[in-house]
């Protein structure tokens, strides 16, 4: 499988779906601003987005994708048929497992709201209980979008990446449906109607994967739930891949959950908007590269081809480095205007452009993190090892409470972001180390090579961009045109100087374009 070509695949579903993300967010900052009705929306729509973060793209794609392939691939099994029964195995006990979890934690939504928030910072009831009127609201999304994580992961696993990445475009054309037909002037009455949003596009997910594969051959049938020892096995890969995966996404609960507690009104959505801004690049590469890299490497470690699996992570990582680090940089330097010209307008103010770049740049220190974690998983979960990243994902969560508690208030804002930022860094060292020390992670010479160079480029852009965001200034300050015009143009300049940067370092060649793009020769 050429790499790039089917990252570009995922990766083009992905840009559209972020594209489409950044405009429903502008919607969202236009009609409801950031105060305590966004407050209350994010955070409800918290919980589900990070089950969705841990589930669909990581404890479930991590334990059931190389398990599905096995069946597969076998030589003595049944093929395809041997995979849809697993899978169908699978389901008759995950379904009634989900069903029992909503009816939980509808009940028990007032402590998990409690939780999340701390109460508001002093909320009055009526407030509270309006956030878990949201909560309520959201909280079946969850059922949904697992059931939709199941389907996804056997079509990624016959390599049809493009449908599962398309899903989450039908999410953010709900949400922006919602704000333009059912918007109103009071704040409260849009929040409400974009958590009514939610649930409903987790059931449009639902159909459009459950019609893909039944266009792909594949039917579920509901059973009665069996626990036989495949299933059993996937069940106890499932919650330590589910901590390994989402130590980002738990990460980023506890800082919004600290910020709600002890921060002003508004704090949760300048680090949402933040979050928004670097999810960017994190949903381009880092989620890209992770569902093509672990079938590819768990075919190819079937197959007896450890070299070839070893290449495929040296390229994967040196492509996600080629990619991560001048968004890195352009989101520190240029953070403002990035946000002015998407956000600043209706009842998102100058100052909420400050302070949400302020935590977009903290955010961004750890982005080459937070898609490297996608990158190095693959290599332990290919391997049928979920255990070993959870415990580095511990490591990493109490880390980042540590930090929270330290930094949230000398650094109010920016605080929960760069603590965030530190811990996954932490991760990504300890995934790293393990796989070199067991031989499953080797850098080869030209990834070593490259990486300086990359990095050289990177920083030879960052000073360009520094120079030209003082001239672009008063722009960013303007009308709304002005600002987009600022800000393409300092995107625009940024690319050309990494693009000519990197081929004058050696960084990336002409060469390998062709390369990259090249179909791969079918062996005769």
């Amino acid at each position: 499988m050429n790499l790039t070509r089917a990252l570009g695949s995922v990766g083009g579903l992905t840009l559209a779906s972020r594209i489409l993300g950044l405009v429903r967010d502008s919607l969202f900052a236009r009609f409801v601003g950031a105060g305590f009705a966004s407050d209350a929306f994010l955070i409800a729509f918290r919980l589900p987005n990070m089950f969705r973060a841990l589930f669909a793209e990581g404890a479930f794609s991590a334990a059931f994708i190389p398990m599905f392939n096995r069946k597969v691939a076998a030589k003595d099994g049944g093929g395809l048929p041997d995979g849809i029964a697993f899978a169908t195995d699978a389901l008759s006990v995950l379904l009634p497992v989900l069903i029992a979890m909503i009816v939980v934690m509808e009940i028990a939504a007032w402590p998990i709201t409690w939780l999340l928030t701390g109460g508001f910072n002093g909320v009055s009831d009526e407030g509270f209980a309006f956030a878990v009127e949201l909560s309520r609201i959201t909280i079946p999304y969850l059922l949904l979008i697992s059931l939709v994580s199941l389907l996804g992961g056997i079509l990624n696993s016959l390599h049809r990446f493009w449908i599962a990445a398309a899903a989450p475009i039908l999410l953010n054309l709900t949400l922006i449906v919602a704000l333009l037909g059912f918007h109103d002037h009071e704040p409260l009455f849009t929040a409400r109607n974009q958590a009514i949003a939610v649930t409903v596009s987790g059931a449009l997910q639902l159909l459009w994967l459950w019609w893909a594969c039944r266009k792909a051959g594949v039917t579920l049938k509901l059973k009665l739930p069996q626990l036989n020892p495949d299933v059993r096995k996937l069940m106890s890969l499932i919650l330590p891949a589910a901590a390994g995966a989402g130590a980002v996404q738990v990460n980023l609960l506890v800082s919004s959950a600290l910020a709600a507690s002890f921060l002003a009104s508004g704090s949760v959505s300048y680090i949402y908007f933040a979050d928004r801004l670097n999810q960017l690049p994190l949903g381009l590469i880092g989620i890209g590269l992770g569902t093509v890299l672990l079938p590819t490497i768990s075919q190819q470690l079937g197959r007896g081809n450890d070299s070839e699996a070893m290449e495929t992570q040296n390229r994967g990582l040196e492509l996600a480095l080629f990619l991560t680090l001048p968004a890195t940089v352009a989101l520190i330097v240029c953070g403002a205007p990035i946000v002015a010209a998407l956000f600043q307008h209706g009842q998102f103010s100058p100052a909420d452009t400050i302070y949400t770049a302020q935590a977009l740049a903290a955010f961004s220190l750890g982005l080459p993190s937070y898609i490297l974690v996608k990158v190095l998983t693959p290599g332990y979960y290919a391997r049928s090892d979920t255990r070993t990243p959870v415990r580095y994902a511990m490591i990493s969560m109490a880390v980042n409470l540590v930090l929270n508690l330290a930094f949230i208030v000398p650094l109010k804002h920016m605080g929960p972001p760069l603590a965030t930022a530190i811990a996954s860094t932490v991760n990504v060292a300890l995934l790293y180390r393990t796989l070199k020390a067991r031989d499953h992670f080797i850098a080869d010479a030209r990834l070593k090579r490259r990486i300086w160079r990359l990095g050289l480029a990177a920083l030879v852009m960052g000073v360009a961009l520094y120079f030209a965001d003082g001239l672009f200034r008063p722009y960013v300050t303007g009308p709304s045109l002005e600002r987009w015009g600022a800000m393409l143009a300092l995107v625009t300049l940024g690319g050309i100087v990494y693009a000519i940067a990197s081929i004058v370092t050696g960084a990336f060649r002409l060469g390998d374009i062709r390369q990259l793009v090249r179909r791969p020769t079918k062996a005769k």
